[in-house]
């Protein structure tokens, strides 16, 4: 098998009636931002600190229920504070555990240390003040708090090693090593560009900011229809953009599947996607990015006649999800025809979801932004977008069938 960058080189993705951006609508890329750059912190180190703030809150708790005895929350608190003594006070396990919380939340959240020796040191002085507390005081004949909060602190502060030495750090090396590998795919074989080029994949990437946004506001889109697939269509607003249509599919396959059919062999999508007319690769920018020519068939039994599309499209491979995301744009070789009505695409684009606990099935969203122009009635311009993804949906549901069908 070729390496991805050649692969991503050779085989460029679609841009259908399907991508992003009109480069004469003046959007500004300023108002959206992928997840990516909208995190100060990653999720996982974020739970870390929420981790650490239940440490300090549950050591708390358990010293106030041990004070709140007969003798009242007053007196024990001039007791354990006032008349300190190393051998009979619960007060300095709060200290302990306040100790760690201001320490780890300094470190982890305000610094954002990426290495480990900060909690080792908490963890550290933390089990030795413990094990000493334990020996030599007298805590262990005040009832079950004496057995209570010296093994709760204790063991909170050893799964707060495990989780930052095996959950944050590891996965945010991970994060790293993905984001590394991108960059490098499209380092390789860069080529110097000209300024159009540069304006493609500027808006290449504009682009993919959008289409990040919008998935990042799922709860935010309004269910239109469905089908007895199980497939469904939403509708969300963008600003300066208008109505967008979503569709969302289950898809009985791998997310790799989906990504070679419908992303990287757009001139094969002809033959088995009806609502594709013709697909032509006008010209590769980059590794990631390229001007596709696209023809979107005829649709609400030809009311809607076929429209041509020029787009140019950027391609990201993450983690957990492929991405194609373009915006219509104008290229030399292919000026309006009289033949078509030319369209015009907003945000959107093909995304592909993989899924952690089975690689055999994927989730496949297409966003859908487009305005068609002509003289077409609202109703059958909406009427006719949700039935052409219906239909683009089952096309897809037969292809993946044949597929896993071959020998």
């Amino acid at each position: 098998m070729s390496k991805p960058t050649e692969l991503e080189r050779s085989l460029p993705a679609i841009a259908s009636i399907s991508t992003s951006l009109s480069q004469s609508q003046g959007f500004s890329p300023y108002c959206y931002f992928s997840p990516e750059k909208r995190k100060a912190i990653s999720d996982v180190r974020r739970t870390f600190c929420l981790f650490v703030t239940f440490d300090l809150l549950f050591i708390s708790l358990l010293w106030i229920i041990e004070l709140n005895t007969k003798e009242g929350i007053q007196k024990n608190l001039e007791s354990e504070i006032i008349c300190y003594k190393f051998k009979t006070s619960f007060f300095d396990i709060f200290v302990l555990a306040f100790f760690r919380f201001a320490v780890l939340l300094l470190a982890y959240a305000l610094v954002r240390l990426r290495h480990w020796w900060v909690i080792a040191v908490t963890t550290l002085v933390s089990s030795a003040f413990l094990i000493v507390k334990v020996i030599l005081s007298e805590l262990l004949t005040k009832g079950a708090f004496g057995y209570l909060l010296p093994i709760v602190s204790f063991v909170i502060a050893w799964l707060e090693t495990w989780f930052l030495d095996f959950k944050v750090l590891s996965q945010e090396a991970e994060e790293e090593r993905w984001s590394d590998n991108e960059s490098d795919e499209e380092g390789t074989g860069r080529k110097a560009l000209t300024a159009q080029e540069r304006e493609y994949v500027r808006q290449g990437r504009d682009a993919m900011e959008v289409v990040d946004q919008i998935l990042a506001q799922e709860e935010n889109w309004k269910f239109e229809k469905n089908n007895d697939f199980g497939d469904v269509v939403y509708t969300f607003e963008i600003p300066f953009h208008g109505k967008s249509f979503i569709l969302k599919a289950f898809l009985q396959c791998s997310a790799e599947t989906v990504y070679q059919e419908v992303i990287l062999q757009p001139e094969k999508m002809i033959l088995w996607n009806r609502t594709v007319a013709a697909c032509q690769i006008l010209q590769r920018i980059e590794d990631n990015t390229i001007v596709s020519y696209d023809v979107a068939a005829g649709a609400a039994g030809g009311v809607v006649s076929p429209r041509d599309f020029v787009n140019v499209r950027r391609i990201e491979r993450r983690r957990d999800r492929y991405i194609s995301s373009g915006i219509s744009t104008t290229h030399s070789l292919k000026p309006p025809l009289s033949k078509y009505v030319r369209g015009e695409n907003g945000p959107g684009g093909f995304i592909i979801l993989k899924c952690p606990s089975n690689p055999r099935v994927c989730t496949f969203i297409w966003i859908l932004n487009t305005d068609l122009k002509g003289r077409l009635p609202r109703y059958l311009i909406h009427q006719s977008l949700a039935a052409t993804m219906f239909e683009f949906a089952f096309h897809l549901r037969q292809r993946v069938s044949e597929l896993a069908g071959k020998p």
